[in-house]
């Protein structure tokens, strides 16, 4: 094992999340929700404890560099967009915490409509790969599902 390359390449993560998110309310729900979850993550470490935010952070972004140089930046691009929303948004932790679990609500009644178990259930890494398919569906490089 390598410790700076991931086991299983970027395109396959992809497709294999996509496979569970083909329905247009599904994804039109993942699109908004997805990166509320992750925005709200991030403001809720930051509220909790700066150090602990500090270490997730690490291991995240260390996630995304094992998986490729481009998903590195997106997600430390959009990484530093959620740190100057929860550092300067004028609201408490409760907020986020009822934000988080809207946005999971969300993404639930998603998969309903989609009749398919979210991603993560099968591997917690798709915890990650959520917000990086989300990142690249936006520039129009999510590629379809592989039979």
């Amino acid at each position: 094992m390598h410790p700076f390359k991931s086991q299983k390449p970027l395109s396959l993560w992809l497709s294999e999340y996509a496979v569970s998110h083909q329905n247009p309310t599904n994804k039109r729900i993942h699109y908004i929700c997805v990166p509320i979850i992750f925005l709200t993550i991030v403001a809720l470490l930051y509220h909790i404890s700066t150090y602990l935010l500090a270490v997730v952070t690490i291991g995240v972004l260390w996630f995304y560099v094992r998986l490729s140089l481009s998903s590195f930046i997106a997600m430390l691009a959009f990484y530093g967009l959620c740190l100057g929303v929860a550092v300067f948004a004028p609201v408490g932790i409760w907020f986020w915490v009822e934000v988080f679990v809207v946005a999971w609500i969300g993404q639930f009644v998603g998969h309903k409509v989609e009749g398919a178990k979210p991603s993560f259930f099968e591997d917690l890494q798709f915890l990650l790969i959520g917000p990086l398919w989300v990142a690249f569906a936006l520039f129009g490089k999510t590629p379809a599902r592989q039979s």
